[in-house]
């Protein structure tokens, strides 16, 4: 349906409160949301001056529906309902969660200590979050190594006449066998509890004293074990907090948003103690206070873990609607508030800027949509260059001409497709960088066609007219005229297209602009670094053939065993020999001769 045929639908919509649907040409649900006023709230989606996110929804847009509620609660209800049954693409999806993970100690008569994400309500002790897992892997190694306890995953003890593996390396009880009786295993879980708890004065006075004590019987190897005991105790005791999940519980959520993407950072804290840290990333439409409620409803839906009291980065209109619906749904009773001291304002700003910071790690990996669609206007590109492929040519003096190709997924760098190509046609001594570039255009996208390769929505040269008119005569060749194809010159930073005489301007530090330099900076980066390589791989090879008896023949036998100057120089002499042929003598004077051209060492 035309835009102004799907506004004209919409001024039909009754001025009361209930859900809308919006679908695709494909009759795919892609976004739901609730207004007081339907007629009003969706009108709101046409504006001139909306933000990108809601331009790209609306182009997508081809029918909405309504359905109309009693009032606001129910529109929530309805809402929420709909968003689980149509996992709409523009609406909360909690996929992308992460959560850090915690070592947990069972409640099992002979108790139980490992790692896990997921949490339990089952009188288990929980110790973290752990940001850094390797650090989460020392400390449960430390315990093993001080305080070992089963590792059988069965809840109840099943007897063994012998022992396993484990405790004959000192890191199992054997309980199983009898070597270890309940009140010493406890007696050790209770020193675990202490150790993560950072109560750990005592163990750290003995440690100390058997550290001591082995280092006076010269026993240092083992004065080395306790030494590293030792500081890996005292880094628990400054880092590690205990959880106890205690059902008098707060969480606090940071929300941080930008264009269509959005973060939540739920902090739960218990006792007074920081014990999850959890994340979401979303792309959403809606505007910040209709998101933040669909990811109260979404999150705490899809956990037992809810807090008695909930605060949020902003405040919440439907803050009222959100506490019935965990009375009506979830049975909690919840309370939505604002932080009442200054420590309850500082978690929240904790947890807000940590949702700023996994913000702006989201944009950077998921690459910049809004970048691309403004790109896409800019060049009037049929879509967003989704995949954009990028060429520069680099040479010194018309030796070791080389071309470089960057693919751009998204925005981002595409590393593993990048190409480089060493330039046949042009003779030594030569400059031609439009040859080059058409070169280097041909090889690469008869591969693309020939191997049906997929396309890039955009190829980007490093250069003007010129280079533009190389790339655009070989392409239109290939018959792939319809690749978009512009150039890049550095000069004033203009754009030229091949269908255009005048040069295209960005304003300067605009985000379309900002990834074009990039894809061009990063080609220019990788044909250099390739030159160079090149450069001294001629240079090793030069001074190969000046050492007596090897020759144009045995340097070329070198460079093929030994393809830098790194690697000849760093294998060892005997090696070397038996690689190429020569015999150590020769070697070690091969190696010189390549320091000396080299270093001038």
């Amino acid at each position: 349906m035309k835009q102004t045929d799907l506004k004209a639908s919409v001024a039909q919509f009754p001025e009361r409160s209930g859900v809308y649907i919006m679908r695709d040409d494909r009759n795919i649900v892609i976004y739901v949301g609730k207004a007081k006023n339907l007629r009003s709230r969706v009108r709101s989606y046409f504006a001139k001056d909306t933000a990108i996110k809601t331009t790209i929804l609306m182009s997508r847009v081809d029918r909405i529906e309504y359905v109309l509620t009693a009032n606001e609660y129910e529109a929530l209800l309805l809402e929420n309902n709909l968003i689980k049954e149509h996992s709409p693409r523009y609406n909360i999806n909690l996929k992308d969660g992460k959560s850090y993970p915690v070592i947990r100690v069972t409640a099992d008569e002979y108790p139980r200590v490992f790692k896990t994400r997921r949490i339990v309500q089952d009188g288990s002790q929980y110790f973290g979050p752990y940001t850094q897992v390797w650090k989460m892997t020392a400390y449960l190694e430390l315990i093993d190594k001080l305080f070992p306890l089963r590792k059988c995953r069965t809840p109840q003890i099943k007897p063994r006449p012998r022992p396993c593996l484990y405790h004959h390396i000192g890191r199992c009880a054997a309980v199983c066998a009898g070597k270890t009786g309940h009140e010493e295993y406890l007696r050790r879980v209770d020193s675990v509890v202490k150790l993560l708890s950072g109560k750990t004065r005592d163990l750290q006075e003995r440690l100390r004293e058997q550290m001591e004590t082995a280092s006076r019987e010269l026993r240092f190897e083992q004065a080395a074990v306790y030494r590293d005991s030792l500081q890996a105790v005292e880094h628990i005791e400054a880092e590690q907090r205990i959880v106890d999940f205690d059902p008098e519980v707060r969480d606090f959520i940071g929300y941080a948003s930008r264009d269509a993407v959005h973060t939540f950072v739920v902090f739960q804290m218990r006792a007074g103690k920081l014990i999850g840290s959890n994340v979401f990333h979303a792309e959403l439409a809606g505007d910040e206070d209709q998101s933040l409620a669909q990811f109260v409803m979404q999150f705490y839906g899809s956990t037992k873990a809810i807090p008695n009291r909930l605060y949020t980065s902003r405040a919440l209109s439907d803050a009222e609607d959100l506490s019935r619906f965990f009375a009506d749904q979830l049975d909690a009773t919840v309370s939505i508030r604002a932080p009442e001291n200054s420590r309850e304002a500082s978690v929240l700003r904790l947890a807000t800027e940590n949702a700023r910071q996994e913000l702006e790690k989201r944009i950077r990996e998921a690459g910049d949509l809004p970048a691309l669609e403004e790109l896409a206007t800019a060049l009037q590109l049929p879509s967003p260059p989704l995949r954009i492929e990028g060429f520069d040519i680099a040479h010194v003096g018309g030796t070791n001409t080389v071309a470089s190709m960057v693919s751009f997924q998204n925005g981002v760098p595409d590393k593993a497709n990048y190409r480089r190509f060493k330039i046949k046609t042009l003779a030594s001594g030569q400059v031609d960088d439009f040859a080059a570039m058409r070169e280097t255009i041909a090889r690469r996208y008869t591969k693309v066609k020939n191997e049906r390769l997929p396309r890039p929505g955009l190829i980007l040269v490093d250069g003007g007219k010129g280079q533009v008119s190389a790339a655009k005569d070989i392409l239109n060749a290939l018959g792939l005229e319809e690749i978009p194809l512009v150039g890049l010159a550095k000069r004033n930073e203009e754009l030229f297209l091949p269908s255009q005489s005048e040069a295209v301007l960005l304003p300067e530090g605009s985000p379309p602009l900002r990834v074009l330099q990039h894809v061009r900076d990063e080609a220019h980066r990788f044909a250099t670094t390739y030159r160079a390589a090149l450069q001294k791989t001629d240079v090793v090879k030069s001074a190969l053939e000046k050492v007596r008896g090897v020759g144009p023949r045995r340097a070329e036998r070198i460079m093929r065993a030994f393809p830098s100057a790194e690697s000849l120089l760093e294998t060892p002499v005997d090696i070397v020999a038996k690689s190429t042929g020569l015999n150590e003598s020769m070697v070690l004077t091969v190696q010189q001769f390549v320091r000396d051209e080299l270093y001038g060492d």
